[in-house]
């Protein structure tokens, strides 16, 4: 029996990594958005991650972020 737990236990170490997400190109699909206002921005750069700027009177209010290319 401890032979059959030992066998349990070795795993090869590329059976123990999580699988890679694979990046497939994505389908374009349609958003249908209700909504007050719209404005189209480009991401800039801010250290690790991007940044959009907008109006100060949209502080405090909800929005949707849609990437369209």
């Amino acid at each position: 029996m401890a032979d059959k737990d030992k066998a349990d236990n070795s795993l090869e170490p590329e059976e123990m990594q999580p699988e890679e997400k694979k990046t497939a190109p994505q389908a374009r699909v349609k958003f249908e958005v209700y909504g007050e206002e719209m404005i189209e921005k480009e991401v800039k750069s801010s250290g690790n991650s991007g940044r959009i700027y907008l109006p100060p009177n949209w502080v405090g209010h909800t929005v949707k972020i849609i990437k369209v290319e």
